[in-house]
């Protein structure tokens, strides 16, 4: 997803849809004429932004799902507060970060254009640009929200709020614009290595992947998690409608996260193309969930409802690095082994004894990385360029967010004691339980 750079001659070009006579051919590449690009490519933006926006209500539905009854409300007030910090911060530094990247593709910590970012004035419109800036804002500042989100659910049921709120603060403002820049922004990995990631499979999911892992690392595991004999004990989540409704609002999100990344809907072949990726980012889906109950019910003699919902997410993410090139039988086989991903993962991370709540890490980092890479088999794009951005985004994430959560773990704290987590996040933190009906478990 690169900002598109329309000139007016292109939006003027061609005549009117309406102009054609009944089954002619329309150029593939023919825009419609006058300001009518430019409303149809604001409204590909606006409509993308607010399903990209609801998938922050998935993320809280599908975290509040996969915690146990007495954290979940400090579960929600996480999400509906991330997301409110991510667009103060993309407005008042991160966006200007990452647009318009790093002059002449350098590795420098702030091509800053000036900041907090200005809308066009009342009634005006920025034609040249083929886009209204607002919506653009708009649809970027959704995709910032989408990072932090990641890491909430990782993190989930052992960290305190003020914390937490201030690592997001840092995310969305500096860490995640940045690597936006090198790519997106037109900054180095776009112009000296041809990175490719059409809607952020790495520069999204595994930007928040890698974030979630340092945090887990540092925070430590929830109590009582990992037993001294190896045993890992399960904690059920209270609520599986509710995170399985979470997995179809992130799904239907997902048509914006991908679809509008086209950026453009001014031709006939953008048009077409948004379709080709909605069937793809479906089909992705689908592939993940099917490869994983048949593996789990393979493998442990029962289907595991939890791992066939990361199955879905884990397809989503792989084919966002490459939605539209790949056939359906290829989104097929991404999206599959991004389930065969969760499947193996999950339990390896027990093993190394890396507690992520809802396989956030799983799901946004390890598939995420698949996507990537695999964009060198279906997209123009090169296996060694793919790596060098996904590597790159692993030492400054990992680097700038040990250094954040380390400096809260040795100042503040970023733990609740261990009576209060036992005790629920929801009595220590918030002071409103979810379920006051139930006792606490």
């Amino acid at each position: 997803m690169k900002k598109p750079l329309l000139t007016a001659g292109a939006l003027l070009a061609g005549s009117v849809f309406a102009a054609q006579p009944a089954l002619a051919a329309v150029p593939a590449a023919e825009a419609v004429g006058g300001g009518t690009a430019y409303i149809l490519n604001t409204l590909l933006f606006l409509i993308g932004g607010f399903l990209v926006m609801w998938m922050a209500a998935g993320f809280a539905m599908l975290e509040a799902g996969l915690v146990r009854a007495k954290n979940t409300s400090t579960q929600c007030l996480k999400n509906i507060g991330l997301y409110s910090i991510a667009g103060l911060m993309f407005w008042v530094i991160g966006y200007s970060i990452a647009y318009p990247g790093f002059a002449d593709g350098s590795l420098g910590l702030f091509g800053v254009a000036g900041f907090p970012y200005a809308m066009q004035d009342v009634g005006s419109a920025d034609t040249d640009t083929g886009y209204s800036v607002a919506s653009d804002w708009f649809f970027q500042m959704v995709f910032c929200a989408t990072t932090a989100s990641i890491v909430s659910g990782t993190v989930a049921e052992r960290v305190k709020i003020v914390p937490f709120f201030i690592f997001v603060t840092i995310l969305t403002a500096i860490i995640y614009p940045v690597v936006v820049s090198w790519e997106w922004g037109g900054g180095y990995l776009d112009s000296q290595w041809g990175f490719s990631d059409f809607a952020g499979s790495t520069l999204v999911h595994s930007t928040g992947g890698w974030a979630a892992l340092v945090g887990a690392l540092i925070i430590g595991a929830r109590t009582g998690r990992y037993g001294t004999d190896g045993k890992v004990n399960v904690f059920p989540g209270a609520n599986i409608p509710l995170a399985t409704l979470g997995t179809f609002i992130l799904w239907l999100g997902w048509f914006g996260f991908n679809g509008a990344s086209q950026l453009a809907m001014g031709t006939v072949g953008d048009v077409s193309d948004v379709s080709k990726i909605f069937v793809n980012t479906n089909m992705a889906a689908a592939g993940g969930v099917v490869v994983v109950i048949i593996l789990t019910q393979v493998m442990y003699k029962k289907a595991d409802v939890t791992m066939a919902l990361n199955g879905a997410l884990a397809g989503l993410v792989s084919i966002t690095a490459e939605p539209l090139a790949p056939t359906v039988g290829q989104s097929i086989l991404i999206g599959g082994i991004g389930g065969v991903i969760v499947v193996f993962t999950v339990p390896l991370l027990d093993k190394l004894k890396i507690d992520d709540v809802v396989g956030a890490i799983p799901v946004h980092l390890f598939a995420g990385i698949w996507g990537t890479l695999i964009v060198a088999w279906t997209g123009d794009a090169t296996f060694i360029g793919q790596l060098v951005g996904v590597l790159l985004t692993m030492v400054w994430v990992c680097a700038a967010s040990a250094v954040i959560w380390l400096a809260l773990k040795y100042t503040m704290g970023v733990r609740p004691s261990e009576e209060e987590e036992l005790a629920g996040l929801d009595h220590a933190e918030v002071g409103v339980e979810a379920y006051p009906e139930f006792a606490r478990t």
